[in-house]
């Protein structure tokens, strides 16, 4: 015997109908067709980013964009052209000595750059210096502490 097209059906519990709900207040789906009462969830068309009635998380972020790092170092930075004009031979140059001469602000780690030259010979203490200003400060016949 041949199978012909008209012979084919899906296996059983293949097909089932959808479940038609809220086709009125008795049997099974009807009334809240299954959403219990009241509440978001009983709603029709809720948005995806909807945050249950809080700010959203777009608009909690800044306006303009950009990331402000609350660990990052700002560094009050002085050339050593500066130190140059500001401290004779031999002087020690600290946080202290460039803040009573009003060379950087206060309450900031200093840096010390290497734009410049430098003749005298300082002894250099603060938070940080670059490579370029540790050898001139070094070849002037300073001390980098």
């Amino acid at each position: 015997m041949t199978i012909k097209l008209h012979h084919l059906k899906p296996a059983e519990g293949a097909k089932t109908d959808r479940k038609r709900v809220a086709r009125g207040d008795r049997g099974r789906g009807g009334k809240t067709a299954g959403r219990g009462t009241k509440g978001t969830g009983a709603r029709g068309s809720v948005p995806e980013n909807f945050e249950g009635g809080q700010v959203p998380l777009v608009r909690r972020q800044p306006k303009l964009p950009g990331f402000n790092n609350p660990n990052k170092v700002v560094y009050a930075v002085i050339n050593v052209a500066r130190l140059e004009d500001a401290f004779e031979a031999g002087d020690e140059v600290t946080v202290e000595s460039l803040t009573s001469k009003g060379l950087v602000r206060k309450k900031r780690p200093v840096k010390v750059l290497g734009h410049g030259e430098l003749t005298k010979a300082l002894t250099v203490d603060v938070d940080a210096i670059t490579a370029t200003a540790r050898e001139k400060v070094i070849a002037a016949g300073g001390t980098v502490a």
